[in-house]
Order: C-alpha cells, then sequence, then structure tokens
C-alpha cells in the first residue's frame, strides 16, 4: 500500500514539484544574501529613536523605515530635484540600505525583477489564480511523498533507531558499475534520508499557506488598530525624542511610517514584531496599540519557516533541501520504470477451486516474479494447473474451503525487504498464516532470495519457514535461499523440486534477460590461450583456464566479478568468479569438473584456441575496502581465484592473510607458484594452507576452518584492528567458517552478523 502510494503520487506530482524544488532553492538564496550584507553588531542595546534620529540627520525627506527580518535598514524617503531651464523643482523618491549604527548608506535598494519572477512561478506556475491551487496541491504531494518515503525507509532500515545508520552496501562501487538500478535506488534512498526533515517542513508550510488563500482553513483576524480620533496637537517632537519609540529596540521594529509634512494631524505609524499602533507626533505617546493575535503570529511563523526569512541558516538547509527534489524524481522515475519493466504476466493462472499447485510470492520490487512465473510456467508444462498469486492473498486463498482441494502441492517465493523486513506483497502473511484455524495438507516448499552481504540475509523467508514448521504445515522440501537473483542456484533448486515432485521441471530463469535478449548483456567471444591443470591424481580435475578476447578488447572487469558463460545447448548460464582484472591483459577462471556438470565438461574438453561466449556480471560487494586494515582471506578449492586477484593487484603491500583449504598439497595445491612469488614480493604477508586429503596425523591435515581456529589469537587481533574478512567457496564451507569465527570473536563482543552490517565480512559463496 505504502509503495503504491509513494509511486501514485510521486509521477503525479514529478512536473509540480521538480518546478517547486527548483525555485524553491532559487528563492533560499535571497535571506542569505540578505543576512550577509546585513548590519546587526552593535545594534541589540540601541532603540528605535536613536535608530530614527540618525537616519533622519542624513535623509530629511524619510517617508519610511522598514527593518527586514535578515536586520537589513531600508530608507524609503522623498527628495527634491531640478528639472527645465526656469529651475523648477519636482519630487521624486528613492530607497537606500543604511547602516544602523551611523545612518550612512550603504548603497541603493530595490527589489530584484528576477526574483520577483521566480517567486511567482512557485506561488502560481505564472498561472494567476488556477496556478496557485496547483501549487497548493504540489505542496499537498511532496508532503505526501515525504511521509511515505519516510516511512518506507523506516521499514527497509528496520525500524526509526536506524533511520541515521549507514545504507548496506558501497555507493562508490556502485557509482563505477553497471548496477543502474542499485545505484538510483542508493542515490532516491540517500538523499531523501538528508532532506526528509527540511521537506517535510517545507512542504507542510507550503500547503498551510496554500490552504489558507483558498479558505480551506480560516483566515486570521487582522487585529489592525484604529486611527486615532483625537491628537495632541502643537509643536511636533523631534523624531529622537519620542518616548513611545525610546522604549522598543531596533531588534523588534518591522515598520515605521512617518507624518505626513507639515501635517500636525498625522501621526507615526508603527510595526513591531508584537503589535502595531499608532505615535503621536507631539507628545510622543504610544495611541490604539494592537497586539497581534495568536493566529497571526502562528501565520507569521509558518511563512518564516517556509521562507527563512531571518534564519540564514534555515533558509540554507531549506535550500539544499529543494536541491535534491530534483534527482529526487529523476531517481524515483526511473525506479518505478524498471519496476514497471519488470512485470511479469501470467499465462494460464488456474483458479485455486482449480489448482494442483500454489505459489505464493513475496516481492518488493517485482523481480521474484520472474523466478515465480519460470516456475509456474515449468510446472504448466508437465500438465499441472497451477495458481499463482502474491502472500497477501493467503487468507483469500485458504478462508474458502472450496479453494485448494485438488492442490498436492505449495510453493513460496518470497524476498527479504531491507533489514529482514517482509516485502510489499507479503506484509500480512505472517499474521494471516498465524490465524489459520487448520493447516491444509499440502506440502510445502520455501525459497527465499536476498544479498548474503547483509546480515539479516532471507530472513523473512526464515521466518516463514519457521512458523510453517510451528504451524505442523508439511514439508516438500526444507527451506532453500537463492543470492542476488542467481540464475544457477535457482537451477540448482529446480533439481531438487524435479526429483521431490518426480518430474523434471528443468527451471530456467536469467533476470538479466527479462524483456531483453543476451545482446543486452554484452557477450562477447572469448579465446582460450593458457590453461594450468591440477587434481587429477585426487579425483577432482581443476584448471586455471585463461582467455582473451577474439578480435576485439576485453570489456571491463574487476578480480571478484563474475563471467557468464552459457554452454551449448542450454539457456541457463554458469558463472564463475574472476581471478583477474581486464588490466591484466587476460580473463582468468579456475574451474573444478563435475562429474554431471555441462559447462565444467565443456571447458574442461576447451582446447587451446577454442572459443566461447561470455558476459560479465559486476559484483562490487566482494571487494578489499579502501584502506590499510588488514585483509583476512578465506577459499577453499576453486574459491581461491578472486582471493588470487585481490593478492595479484596488493602493489601497496596491504597486509593480507590468505586461508585455503584444497585436497592434497602435491595435486590440487592451486596458484602455489604465484603465492609463493607474492610472499616473496610482500602482496602476501601469509599464506596458510590445510588438505583434506592427507595423514589425519599430519599438522596440515583438516579444513579450512580448522586452520582458523587454530589461529584463533591472531585472527582475534587482526579483527579488533578493523580487518575485513572475505570468503569465498561452497555453502558448507561458507557457514563452517562463519560458524567458527563467530565463536573466535566471541570475547570481542562481535559475531559476523555485526561484521556484516559494517562491511567488514563479504562473501562470494556458490
Amino acid at each position: 500500500m505504502l509503495r503504491k502510494l509513494h509511486s501514485i503520487s510521486g509521477l503525479m506530482a514529478t512536473l509540480l514539484v521538480v518546478m517547486l524544488g527548483i525555485t524553491g532553492a532559487t528563492l533560499a538564496v535571497k535571506p542569505i544574501l540578505e543576512r550577509a550584507q546585513s548590519v546587526v553588531v552593535g545594534t541589540s542595546a540601541m532603540s528605535v529613536a536613536e535608530l530614527a534620529g540618525n537616519i533622519s540627520a542624513r535623509y530629511p525627506g524619510v517617508e519610511q523605515i522598514q527593518r527586514k527580518p535578515s536586520g537589513n535598514i531600508i530608507v524609503y524617503y522623498s527628495f527634491s530635484k531640478n528639472e527645465g531651464e526656469a529651475g523648477g523643482q519636482i519630487i521624486d523618491t528613492g530607497a537606500v540600505l543604511v547602516n544602523p549604527i551611523s545612518g550612512e548608506t550603504l548603497g541603493d535598494y530595490s527589489t530584484s525583477p528576477f526574483m520577483g519572477w521566480v517567486k511567482n512561478l512557485h506561488r502560481s506556475y505564472l498561472l494567476g489564480t488556477p496556478g496557485r491551487l496547483a501549487a497548493g496541491f504540489g505542496a499537498f504531494l511532496m508532503l505526501l511523498l515525504t511521509v511515505s518515503g519516510c516511512l518506507m525507509l523506516v521499514k527497509r532500515l528496520g525500524g526509526w533507531g536506524h533511520l541515521l545508520r549507514p545504507i548496506q552496501g558501497s555507493f562508490k562501487t556502485e557509482l563505477k558499475t553497471e548496477l543502474k538500478t542499485e545505484l538510483n535506488q542508493r542515490l532516491h534512498s540517500e538523499l531523501g534520508r538528508i532532506a526528509i526533515l527540511a521537506m517535510i517542513l517545507s512542504a507542510s508550510t507550503g500547503f498551510y499557506m496554500s490552504a489558507i488563500t483558498f479558505e480551506l482553513l480560516p483566515e486570521a483576524a487582522t487585529n489592525e488598530p484604529a486611527f486615532p480620533d483625537q491628537v495632541a496637537g502643537g509643536k511636533p517632537m523631534s523624531v529622537n525624542q519620542l518616548k513611545a519609540l525610546e522604549n522598543i529596540p531596533v531588534a523588534e521594529l518591522r515598520e515605521l511610517v512617518y507624518p505626513y509634512p507639515g501635517d500636525i494631524n498625522d501621526v507615526y505609524s508603527i510595526k513591531t514584531n508584537q503589535g502595531s499602533g499608532f505615535i503621536d507626533q507631539v507628545s510622543g505617546e504610544l495611541l490604539n496599540y494592537q497586539a497581534y493575535s495568536f493566529q497571526q503570529n502562528f501565520n507569521e511563523l509558518m511563512y518564516t519557516l517556509h521562507t527563512g526569512e531571518g534564519l540564514w541558516w534555515l533558509a540554507l538547509l531549506l535550500g539544499l533541501a529543494a536541491l535534491t527534489v530534483p534527482f529526487m524524481a529523476v531517481t524515483g522515475v526511473f525506479i518505478w520504470w524498471r519496476r514497471t519493466r519488470s512485470a511479469i504476466t501470467l499465462a494460464n493462472n488456474a483458479k485455486p477451486q482449480l489448482a494442483e499447485a500454489i505459489i505464493l510470492v513475496g516481492s518488493e520490487s517485482n523481480s521474484t516474479w520472474g523466478f515465480a512465473k519460470a516456475l509456474h510456467d515449468a510446472l504448466f508444462t508437465k500438465g499441472i494447473l497451477v495458481h499463482t498469486a502474491p502472500m497477501s492473498r493467503f487468507k483469500n486463498i485458504f478462508s474458502d474451503n472450496k479453494n485448494c482441494r485438488n492442490t498436492t502441492q505449495m510453493f513460496i517465493l518470497t524476498a527479504t525487504y531491507g533489514d529482514g523486513a517482509a516485502p510489499a506483497s507479503a506484509d500480512q502473511f505472517l499474521a494471516q498464516l498465524e490465524n489459520l484455524a487448520t493447516v491444509p495438507n499440502i506440502p510445502v516448499a520455501v525459497l527465499g532470495f536476498g544479498d548474503r552481504q547483509f546480515p539479516q540475509f532471507c530472513h523473512f523467508a526464515k521466518q516463514v519457514e519457521t512458523l510453517l514448521i510451528a504451524k505442523s504445515w508439511p514439508q516438500l522440501l526444507p527451506l532453500d535461499t537463492i543470492n542476488r537473483q542467481s540464475a544457477q542456484e535457482f537451477h540448482r533448486w529446480g533439481e531438487a523440486v524435479s526429483g521431490a515432485l518426480d518430474k523434471d521441471l528443468a527451471l530456467s530463469y536469467l533476470p538479466e534477460l527479462h524483456g531483453a535478449g543476451l545482446n543486452r548483456l554484452k557477450t562477447v567471444s572469448l579465446e582460450l590461450i593458457n590453461r594450468d591443470n591440477y587434481g587429477e591424481a585426487v579425483q577432482a580435475p581443476t584448471a586455471i583456464l585463461r582467455f582473451n578476447a577474439k578480435n576485439k578488447s576485453l570489456p571491463k572487469f574487476e578480480a571478484g566479478d563474475l563471467v557468464g558463460i552459457l554452454p551449448p545447448g542450454d539457456s541457463v548460464p554458469r558463472f564463475y568468479s574472476l581471478a583477474s582484472s581486464s588490466a591484466d591483459g587476460a580473463l582468468e577462471i579456475c574451474v573444478r569438473q563435475q562429474p554431471n556438470g555441462l559447462c565444467s565438461n565443456y571447458l574442461h574438453a576447451l582446447a587451446i584456441g577454442g572459443t566461447i561466449d561470455a558476459f560479465i556480471q559486476p559484483n562490487p560487494t566482494f571487494r578489499p575496502l579502501l584502506g590499510n586494515s588488514p585483509i583476512i582471506l578465506v577459499a577453499a578449492g576453486t574459491g581461491i581465484a578472486p582471493l588470487v586477484g585481490f593478492i595479484r593487484h596488493n602493489i601497496k603491500h596491504r597486509p593480507m592473510y590468505l586461508y585455503w583449504g584444497g585436497r592434497n598439497p602435491h595435486s590440487d595445491f592451486l596458484y602455489e607458484p604465484e603465492l609463493n612469488q607474492y610472499l616473496s614480493d610482500e602482496r602476501l604477508t601469509e599464506l596458510n594452507t590445510i588438505f583434506s586429503r592427507t595423514d589425519k596425523h599430519q599438522s596440515d591435515h583438516g579444513y579450512v576452518q580448522d586452520k582458523l581456529m587454530a589461529d584463533s589469537d591472531k585472527i582475534r587481533h587482526l579483527i579488533s584492528a578493523g580487518a575485513q574478512v572475505l570468503v569465498c567457496g561452497g555453502r558448507s564451507m561458507s557457514k563452517s567458517v562463519a560458524e567458527e569465527l563467530d565463536n573466535i570473536i566471541a570475547p570481542l563482543e562481535l559475531d559476523v552478523a555485526k561484521l556484516k552490517a559494517q562491511g567488514l565480512y563479504r562473501e562470494d559463496v556458490y
């Protein structure tokens, strides 16, 4: 609901609020400039009488003294000037900015035609009354956008207490990659978080003033004082001798209007911050003074808070916030367009009464729906009637006894939003499930989507699984997870589903290809130029393969990025971590041959000079952080490849400690010569290896997590010094490493989840 409200109001308001933002930022410059040129030092003890005396001495024809909220003193006066040959005179007027202490002229004063035009554009879009109505509506939409955006951001970050904490991910790395969706989402969130308070203030005060203008709210009573019926009469006193003016400090003055010259029945008119009245020019007494009403004061406060007049620092904040509006609009429209473009249309969606399979989808930005559609279509091709719906429809589906009579399996595919929250299409699912009275006998499989770099990886999916088990719901498969929308991991899960249903589903979905073609991925033809073979003796053939671009230059990539390879006869790309960057002049991967691995067998059979088609998928979250803090590199098997790339480019000799587990040091010690060279030239600080196929009594026997435990004191010391941990390898290895590291750093009152939240623990898991 919040997302729809935010999106609809945003699309409606784009042009209106962009114009309000640009003009508002322009107008905010005025209070800042006025404050910069004002003279306020030394005026605190000065009375209006003294000020008026100083000015009258220099400007005999003074008609009005005005004090701006900035502290600027403006004097309006008349003067005579000669005209014609006969020496006749006419009266002319002028306005100057003066020093309140001395009364000397600081310069001529005039209003800026440009600023007047901008103010009109801001208030009415230059369209008069209809434009003022549109501006008021724009302010309302901006307020709606800001509040709904704030609530969405709070939900994403995991509560109000987390509103100021850093957002996961690196803006710098996103900026350098082609992850345009992530970058725009990041910009939108960061700008919104910076400007949120100022935007709420600006939008709410603007809408309030529009509501007053169009009488949606009652207008304040003016409380204007009545002109005096009687004055003292006689010889006027000098303005600096008027008792009433002696009691008013300059800081309280708004306006002093002089009586008409020679008219003894006229009076001074004065307006202060507290009220207005008249002053007898003969007696100096204050006449018919009227204090401002509460509503008048409140309306003036709203105006001040909206414009920043008299509060230059507020004007600066409002102006900077207003500058974010165009960027927020552009990024917001882009996010909406990408989300709309990624929307999935389901064909052959059976009614719940007929469905043999139910698929429930939890998604924040439509990305999970693509995977759900792939499952939906695969089941349908096997003759299974499928009903696919958002998780929010759970209650509707299972509350009707006529539904799900024929259903024999259910699948729940859900992402996790922000810091462990439910996505938009599953907001009420847990409550609906909790309140379900009778659990149907329909086996269920839960598949979670997320990013392992977040501490709460697939947290919502885990909550769903936990509650299903607590409700004694039968399981088709245990919970499984997909990292960063991996097509490979989804294909592997499909194999598990195929086994559970005894049907070959062959699940295939690649988000990058949705709505486009393979050409969008910028495939390049790569030629194999070199290979190093390992592992034959331990029945684990592994090859380090190096490619060059055929007939063109290599695309841009960094060590730790992924290369996608489509094996012949298959539509599912296989991804391999890159051990090199494009600056190395070759694309390098490390591939272990799997017994039934279509792509690994294809690559191992590739001869020198053979070619493949591939594309680069950036992986910016798996990088060493900038700086000089130590790096702990942990891997097993072919997971060493990107870590070698990090070491290879460590030309500044940053402390790097490598922990790696293999099978046998004589057969599959991957990169052994190169790693020894890096030890010699100090790109690698320390190499720690361990092997699972050596004699149990040897010191180097075991797994990589055992090596970490043996060095627990050193690991603790490094992490306490701010070390970053980078882990690459299989799921089981990654899980074991995380568990062991939790034990190691427990005395530091730390765990892996906290390190992830700080960006100090990153995984590349396959």
